[in-house]
This record gives structure tokens, C-alpha cells and sequence, in this order.
């Protein structure tokens, strides 16, 4: 089978979603030629290659997960052996199999493609998008599934507005510059009807604290550096459980440890590695609250609230009369921009 650079960008991009991509910098359609898609109005050209358009020159502040999941590009995967990402999944979103089943869904920031996995398995037709070159190891990851990878920057997504049944961004959002203005260019996407589900690190508990303040130093280290750093986890979790099984004093011991040097307790170990570098490695890391994200919901006119398992966990529906929802974006824009 010949490439997607061999045959054009065409080739790797449906005609229904062609349809509604959009120039991300005048919001004029888009036509294939050759391996790109160039602006029908501005002329503006984004390339296709390693399988995915890019819409975006750079990978500016997500370089870091690009080179994390280029490393772990299929560990979190789901296998025979264990679902652990299709049950985040439902924790994080709260979506069931038959809100996808046939639907057009949106993955913002997809990474390397785990959650996307999941949604093509329960029937989405999937789009992702993400900022850094892990879309490339998602396309690689999905290419046998109903799934499309773009490079692009969610402040500047190049889709016509109501493209989605539904869209969901777990993780993600906290890792960029303004998570609620990120947050308010998606419902715009979303159909009449449409569902949106987001999940971002909770402010709720400060066992964080000295993190951020490591953080000031450990994000400016080089990628390949902090990940041989954050191998540390491994023997940090034996310690760990030793002192654990000292009676009385052992697991206050523990917590004053895991205060002081912050780290995953996955008792796989490559999640533990891979989770503590995703922890210190982003430039951008906020945690929210549920007062605080029910309102990004409520200004964008979103209804039918729902709060998901795992904090903090939000979902609405766009309303089926969308002029609210495009109105509130639009008066929202100036102010974002």
C-alpha cells in the first residue's frame, strides 16, 4: 500500500472530514494537492508527512510529550491482559460505548493515541489532534482503525464550527498556556446536541506543592536528562514499601517521603517511569477546581452538567438551539485573544 506521501495528503483524509477542515489562520476551506492541503482563500500550505497534516511549524511547548511518547509509544495501549485505559476512560468522561457507537469524535491532544484506541474500539470515527509529534506515533498506533491524526494547536484547530457528536480532552488541557481559554474554543465544534467531556488535575490536594516547586527546574532540563532522573521511581517504591511495613511509624515515614519527592505509585514500573516524567516534564501544568470548571461550562451555554468519578471530571451537552453557545464564544473571543 503506498503511502499517504506517495498518493497525496488526500489519501489519508477522508472526504466527509475534508469537508469541514478548515484554514487555521481564515477559516477558508481547504483543497489537497499533492502531500498537502493548501487554503482555498490565503493559499496557505500545511504538509502531510509521517502519516499526519500539520498545521503547526513547531511543537513550541509540548516538545516534551512528543519525545515521552515517542519512548512509551505503546505502553498504556490496552491489550488481552488489562484495560486500564478504556477504564480511565469512563472515569475521566463519563461517555458510554453507545454515546460513540457511529459518531464523529473529537480526542484533544491525543497523544499516542491510548484513549483513542479506545473510542475507534466503541465505534467512533476519530479524529486527534495534538501539538507535539506524538500525533504521528497516534497515527502509527491507530492506523488500523477508523482514525485521522492532525498536528495542531488547539487555540487555532482548522475545523468548521459544529464538525463533532462529540469531543473530549482528558489530561491535556492544564498542560497549556490558558486552560480555560483552551477549553472555550472547543464547544463552538460540537453539533447542536453534542457532548463534550473534559478531565484536568485537581487543586484540591497539596501533596503537589513541593512539585511545582521542582518543576521551576525540572522543565527546563533536557527530555532525555529528567527521564533518566525520573528512573529514581523504581528503587523510591521499594523504599517505600519497606517502610510500610514497619509498624507504627512506617507509613507516616512513607507519606513524608512522598510529600518531600513527589512520584507515581503505579505498581507497573515503566508506568511509574513514564508517569512521574509526564508529572515533572511539562512546561505548562494547572489544577482546577469543580466550581471553577462548571463555570467554563456555563459561560460557553452548556447544559446537562455531569461531574465524572475521577476529579476533576466534567461533561455537557451542547443545546440543541446552538445560537447561545456560538454567540457566548463569539463575545469571548476578543477577551481570549
Amino acid at each position: 500500500m503506498q503511502s499517504a506521501i506517495e498518493t497525496g495528503a488526500v489519501a489519508m483524509v477522508p472526504a466527509e472530514l475534508m469537508a469541514v477542515l478548515r484554514c487555521p489562520r481564515c477559516a477558508s476551506s481547504l483543497a489537497a494537492e499533492q502531500a498537502r492541503l493548501v487554503c482555498s482563500n490565503c493559499r496557505a500550505s500545511f504538509p502531510c508527512a509521517d502519516g499526519v497534516v500539520r498545521f503547526v511549524q513547531s511543537q513550541d511547548y509540548a516538545s516534551s510529550f512528543g519525545f515521552q511518547w515517542q519512548v512509551y509509544a505503546s505502553t498504556q495501549l490496552d491489550d488481552a491482559h488489562h484495560h486500564r485505559s478504556e477504564e480511565a476512560f469512563r472515569r475521566r468522561t463519563g461517555l458510554r460505548p453507545e454515546e460513540l457507537n457511529g459518531k464523529r469524535v473529537l480526542d484533544v491532544g491525543c497523544g499516542m493515541g491510548r484513549f483513542a484506541e479506545v473510542a475507534t474500539r466503541w465505534g467512533a470515527n476519530l479524529v486527534g489532534v495534538d501539538l507535539s509529534e506524538a500525533a504521528v506515533v497516534a497515527a502509527r498506533n491507530l492506523a488500523d482503525h477508523p482514525a485521522t491524526m492532525f498536528q495542531a494547536d488547539v487555540f487555532h484547530l482548522p475545523f468548521a464550527a459544529g464538525s463533532f457528536d462529540v469531543i473530549y480532552s482528558i489530561g491535556v488541557l492544564h498542560h497549556t498556556p490558558d486552560c480555560a481559554r483552551a477549553f472555550a474554543e472547543l464547544p463552538r465544534l460540537l453539533k447542536p446536541g453534542g457532548r463534550i467531556a473534559i478531565w484536568v488535575y485537581s487543586s484540591y490536594n497539596p501533596w503537589y506543592r513541593l512539585s511545582d516547586l521542582y518543576r521551576r527546574v525540572t522543565c527546563r532540563l533536557p527530555p532525555r536528562l529528567l527521564h533518566k532522573l525520573c528512573y529514581g521511581a523504581i528503587p523510591l517504591y521499594g523504599i517505600h514499601r519497606g517502610l510500610r511495613s514497619i509498624p507504627v511509624i512506617g507509613r507516616p515515614l512513607s507519606g513524608s517521603l512522598a510529600f518531600l519527592l513527589p512520584m507515581s505509585f503505579d505498581h507497573d514500573w515503566r508506568w511509574r517511569v513514564l508517569d512521574t516524567f509526564d508529572w515533572y516534564s511539562p512546561w505548562y501544568q494547572s489544577k482546577h477546581t469543580y466550581e471553577e470548571v462548571i463555570r467554563w461550562f456555563e459561560a460557553a451555554g452548556l447544559e446537562d452538567l455531569r461531574v465524572g468519578e475521577q476529579p476533576i471530571a466534567v461533561s455537557g451537552r451542547r443545546p440543541l438551539s446552538s445560537r447561545g453557545v456560538d454567540r457566548t464564544w463569539a463575545e469571548a473571543k476578543p477577551c481570549a485573544e
